[in-house]
C-alpha cells in the first residue's frame, strides 16, 4: 500500500491508497506524456514531499530508462532554473505554471537552451499569454497535462498531437473519460460538468482504490461506474478538454456560472499581474460578487495582497480566501 496527502486545496488533505501497480501507471506520464527518451536527462521541479515528485522524479521516469535530474534549492529562483538547465544539458523539463510565469519574466535568450527539446506542465491550468510567450522566445511548445493525487496523468496533450494553449489535451489511453452533470448524465460538446472517469469495466492502471479510512468520502467519489474528480471542464468537437476549475471554485453570479481560470487568464495578459485568484463573495442580490473578471464576468472588488494563500505544492488556497471573505463588509462598484 501506498499513502499520498492531498495538498488542500479545497479543504483538508485527505489520504489517497494507492496499490502497488500504480508506477506501473506512470509510464503514460513520462514516456508518453513527458517524452522522455533512454539516453535523455529529464528534471521535474517539485519538493518531494509531494505526489508530483513521483509523477515527475522516480516512477515513470525509471521505468522509462531516462536520466533524472535533481536540483535541490532552499528559494525558488528562475535564474538558476535556468542555469541548470543549460549547464548540465536537460532535455525535458517539467514545472506548474507559477514556474514559466516567472521563466518569461527573464531573458531567455541569455541561456544556451540547445538540448532542451521537450517542455510539459501540470499542477494548475497554463494560461494561454504564458504559453505564446515561452513559445516566442524559446521556440519551444508546452505541452499541458492534468491529473491527480488519485490517479496518473487522465488528460493530456501528447507529442503527436497539436497543443491548443488553454486546454488540457485528451484523455491518457486506458482512461474514459466523460463529461457530467450533477446526476451522472454525460454531456453534449461544449457544456460545462464535472470530469468523471468510467471503472464499471475496471480501474485504469494508476488509480486509487479510495480515501484511506474513510469509507463515506470514497463513496462520494466512486459512484455507480464513475469516479467523480470534483474537476470542471467541457469537451470541444476534437475531443480537447478545457478546464473550467474545481466544482467548489465556481462562481455563481446574477444567473451565471463563471470558473476562475478563465478570468484568471484575462488579468494575466497584464504585464504588471504576475498571479491573481478569482474567488466569490456573498452578495445579497447577486448571490456571489466575484474579485476580478472581464465582460459580464468584469470586476467588481479588487484587493491587493503581498502574496496569495498557497499549499506547500503552490496551489492557490481558493477556499481560505472566501472564508477570510465570509461576513465583510464590501462595497461592490457598479
Amino acid at each position: 500500500m501506498l499513502l499520498y496527502f492531498t495538498s488542500g486545496t479545497t479543504g483538508m488533505p485527505k489520504m489517497v491508497q494507492h496499490d502497488f501497480a500504480y508506477p506501473l501507471g506512470h509510464i503514460l506520464t513520462a514516456r508518453f506524456w513527458q517524452n522522455v527518451t533512454e539516453d535523455g536527462l529529464h528534471l521535474t521541479l517539485s519538493d518531494t514531499g509531494w505526489a508530483k515528485a513521483a509523477w515527475g522524479k522516480i516512477y515513470g521516469q525509471w521505468l522509462s530508462g531516462t536520466a533524472i535530474m535533481v536540483y535541490d534549492f532552499e528559494r525558488f529562483n528562475p535564474k538558476d532554473i535556468m542555469m541548470v538547465i543549460s549547464k548540465y544539458r536537460v532535455t525535458t523539463f517539467c514545472a506548474p505554471p507559477t514556474v514559466y510565469r516567472f521563466l518569461i519574466k527573464e531573458d531567455l535568450s541569455a541561456y544556451d537552451l540547445s538540448a532542451l527539446r521537450y517542455c510539459v506542465v501540470a499542477g494548475e491550468p497554463l494560461n494561454p499569454e504564458v504559453y505564446h510567450a515561452f513559445l516566442k522566445a524559446t521556440g519551444l511548445k508546452i505541452y499541458e497535462g492534468f491529473g491527480q493525487t488519485e490517479t496518473v496523468i487522465q488528460v493530456g496533450t501528447w507529442p503527436w498531437m497539436e497543443p491548443k494553449p488553454g486546454s488540457m489535451g485528451r484523455p491518457s489511453p486506458g482512461y474514459d473519460i466523460v463529461i457530467v452533470d450533477d446526476d451522472g448524465i454525460p454531456l453534449e460538446v461544449g457544456e460545462e460538468g464535472q470530469i468523471a472517469i468510467r471503472v464499471d469495466r475496471g480501474k485504469p492502471r494508476g488509480m486509487f482504490n479510495g480515501y484511506y479510512r474513510d469509507p463515506a468520502l470514497t463513496a462520494s467519489v466512486l459512484r455507480g461506474s464513475l469516479y467523480y474528480t470534483g474537476d470542471l471542464a467541457w469537451q470541444d468537437e476534437e475531443g480537447y478538454l478545457w478546464f473550467v476549475g474545481r466544482a467548489d471554485d465556481l462562481i455563481k453570479t446574477s444567473g451565471y456560472r463563471v470558473g476562475p481560470f478563465e478570468v484568471e487568464s484575462a488579468l494575466l495578459e497584464h504585464p504588471a499581474v504576475m498571479e491573481c485568484a478569482i474567488t466569490g463573495v456573498p452578495d445579497e442580490q447577486r448571490g456571489h460578487v466575484i474579485k476580478a473578471t472581464v465582460a459580464y464576468k468584469y470586476p467588481r472588488i479588487i484587493e491587493f495582497v503581498p502574496e496569495l494563500p498557497k499549499t506547500i505544492s503552490g496551489k492557490i488556497r481558493r477556499v481560505q480566501i472566501r472564508e477570510e471573505d465570509t461576513g465583510k463588509v464590501v462595497e461592490v462598484t457598479e
